[in-house]
């Protein structure tokens, strides 16, 4: 059965970029969702089908959580969480920041996480218990232990009002310190690439479980830590999300926090 996870999983992901690779920096209708940034594009629903009809290929019966279909509801304990384009402004600008991110849940927990970024030839693959890799390179997260020398990367909501704390008195809590923070576009690959030992730590406001699904388990499996801005244990359905290599973990917390 596991395989049979594993190759549908890889299948879809790919069927999923031949979408976004065919029409990028080509011609596409772009809308505005609920603010005027935060866009959707025709391309974002020509991949979202694709993973749906190779996922149902399959396995017809699984719960299909989506962004831009919502939810497939079923009674099935298994659960497949799809952001058919992570980075979507980014894709729409023609900036090759973004990627298809999948990730497969049962009975509540993460089992199987894949982000694809066909642009870089980036394939990131987690399956719980099995570790983490990049195009089947083993990850582990960075060695770093002190904030202080830190590469960090963050992203901010497109609605302010939604959040509750202001994200830009983090961001120069964080800058202040004197630390490097970037800023991709892609929540996705920004969770990636602290597993790759890239960045050190990602925390940002507001995210939806599709932002996240598979980079939560790629970051543990690389063994990363992540967790809500309490540093409780993390669900793909919190509003928080804090996630370090582990070492600077308790540190970032406490600049959050302003505790620093």
């Amino acid at each position: 059965m596991n395989d049979l996870l594993k190759n549908t999983l890889l299948r879809a992901v790919h069927a999923g970029a031949d979408v976004l690779k065919h029409f990028f920096e080509g011609t596409f209708e772009v809308h505005s969702k609920d603010t005027l940034n935060n866009l959707v594009t025709e391309v974002d629903k020509k991949a979202e089908d694709a993973i749906i009809d190779v996922i149902k290929s399959e396995f017809p019966e699984h719960f299909i959580l989506s962004e831009e279909v919502g939810e497939l509801s079923t009674t099935s304990n298994y659960k497949w969480i799809i952001d058919p384009i992570d980075g979507t402004v980014n894709f729409a600008h023609g900036i090759p920041i973004c990627c298809v991110s999948i990730g497969l849940e049962r009975d509540g927990e993460m089992q199987m996480g894949v982000v694809f970024n066909p642009f870089m030839n980036e394939l990131f693959f987690a399956e719980r218990g099995k570790g983490a890799f990049l195009n089947n390179r083993k990850l582990t997260v960075s060695k770093n232990n002190q904030i202080e020398s830190a590469c960090l990367v963050t992203g901010f909501p497109y609605r302010w009002v939604d959040v509750g704390t202001d994200p830009i008195a983090v961001f120069e809590r964080f800058i202040r310190l004197g630390l490097p923070v970037r800023r991709l576009g892609s929540a996705a690959i920004d969770l990636c690439w602290v597993a790759a030992g890239r960045f050190d730590g990602f925390w940002e406001y507001n995210l939806n479980p599709w932002d996240i699904a598979a980079g939560y388990l790629i970051i543990e499996e690389a063994g990363g830590r992540i967790s809500n801005f309490s540093g409780d244990k993390y669900s793909v359905y919190d509003k928080q999300t804090l996630a370090t290599n582990g070492h600077i973990h308790e540190q970032m917390l406490e600049v959050i926090k302003n505790q620093a």
